[in-house]
């Protein structure tokens, strides 16, 4: 059975074995003679590979498996097409089925390659990663001091993953910083895919990556908001910060909680006939209320999938930075006992017809993260500190200049970003409850 990861798409079965036809006397020719040529050149350069093959086997220094050399072929075949294209091992392969349900053991880390090092996409949340602070856009040069460089993505994940407990060390390099380590313990890494909160009468729903509990997550999730809130919620801010990606089914799901019709996305390969596209239905769980959804560069795959989707049918208003980029299909065609290839079959698109492959998706209102702090200033002196100043009538007092900066003291750290979405939400909802002053 076929796995499609951000994205699959449906393709033809593919069959791994040559078959050979032969053509019935009288019959209009198979093959055009460039064709023929071609199949000429393709047996010539595999017959170049059973040499070299049996050459390595004969005389390398050290006797290597066949199954070794084998798969390290078809590693090293795979990962020259793209940095997403990879073989998985029996092992690796059974580990990703785990993790696309959402519970693995690790780092919680999503990675690709990038100029022969890891380059990390995104930490996932409350992962050893991310309390190591892990970094979106980071580049691992060394693990436990051995170079990356030279490893494929498969490798470099495989010495990444180990026993639960134990410690790797990665060396980090962060833009113009000096490359420096991070001392990580593996753990068993359990990702909910959904979070949600109240924040005042606004709804928060956060998506840490889109696995195969993701459609029911978003549900339970919006129900309770409803409950907490009622009538008087205000919108809703989606938070597709740092999400990776994940499945494709589970990306148009989560669009498709927030729009009653029209196109999600479209997969195109290189067959026309391969085209999907795939629409939404009837239902929006926000009832028309107003949402915006934060992005930024670890947004990636199946996150961009939704982001584009709501911001080309102006259901959402997009904030924070740009995207990640990453716009195209991986399949996951099994092997046969011996693993899965994972292979980039297509590209997708947004319903206005864009692809966001290597472009990413633009915010609509550009807000970069920003650490909000309290500056120690001089105090000034206010209308109260007045020597007989008036009470406002109401009965209210107001604070002591020591109370005011006890309690910005004690205040948490603020999420910039979000707080724009909210102060945004709470524009919008005083807006539309505003009426018009006539005069007569």
């Amino acid at each position: 059975m076929k796995k499609h990861l951000i994205l699959g798409a449906a393709v033809a079965a593919i069959v791994l074995v040559p078959v050979a036809f032969k053509s019935l006397p009288g019959a209009a020719p198979t093959a055009t003679a460039q064709e023929t040529t071609n199949n000429t050149e393709t047996y010539r350069l595999l017959n170049l590979f059973g040499d070299v093959f049996e050459r390595v086997r004969a005389d390398y220094v050290d006797q290597p498996t066949d199954q070794e050399m084998i798969e390290s072929a078809i590693t090293g075949m795979l990962a020259a097409l793209d940095p997403h294209s990879s073989y998985l091992n029996a092992k690796s392969y059974k580990e990703m089925q785990v993790q696309t349900r959402g519970s693995f053991g690790g780092l919680g880390i999503e990675v690709t390659m990038e100029g022969g090092l890891v380059k990390v996409v995104s930490p996932i949340d409350d992962t050893p990663a991310s309390r190591a602070g892990i970094q979106p856009g980071d580049l691992i040069s060394s693990l436990d001091g051995e170079a990356v460089l030279g490893l494929t993505l498969a490798q470099a994940v495989e010495k990444m993953r180990g026993p639960v407990g134990a410690d790797i060390v990665l060396t980090i390099r962060r833009g113009d910083q000096k490359p420096f380590d991070v001392t990580i313990t593996r753990d068993v890494v359990k990702v909910r895919s959904v979070r949600s909160r109240v924040e005042g009468k606004i709804g928060y729903l956060r998506i840490t990556s889109f696995t195969e509990q993701t459609e029911s997550g978003i549900k339970k999730a919006m129900a309770e908001l409803k409950d907490k809130i009622g009538a008087d919620m205000q919108g809703i801010v989606l938070d597709l910060r740092n999400n990776p990606g994940g499945l494709l089914d589970q990306a148009i799901a989560a669009s498709d909680a927030f729009l009653d019709k029209g196109e999600i996305v479209s997969t195109r390969s290189r067959r026309a006939e391969d085209t999907q596209r795939f629409n939404a239905r009837p239902g929006d769980l926000a009832n028309g209320l107003p949402l915006v959804v934060l992005i930024n560069g670890g947004s990636a795959s199946a996150s961009e999938i939704v982001a584009g989707a709501l911001q080309d049918h102006r259901r959402a208003i997009l904030l924070g930075t740009k995207t990640f980029g990453k716009g195209s299909v991986q399949t996951i065609i099994p092997l046969r006992g011996y693993g899965a290839m994972r292979l980039t079959t297509a590209r997708y698109y947004t319903p206005s017809g864009r692809s966001i492959q290597a472009v990413g998706v633009d915010p609509d209102i550009i807000v970069e993260p920003a650490k909000v702090e309290t500056i120690d200033r001089p105090s000034r002196r206010r209308e109260s500190d007045l020597r007989g100043a008036l009470d406002n009538g109401n009965g209210d007092k107001p604070a002591k200049p020591d109370e005011a900066k006890a309690r910005a003291a004690k205040a948490a750290p603020q999420d910039y970003q979000l707080n724009r979405a909210l102060d945004l939400l709470r524009g919008l909802s005083l807006c539309s409850k505003k009426t018009p002053v006539g005069s007569g």
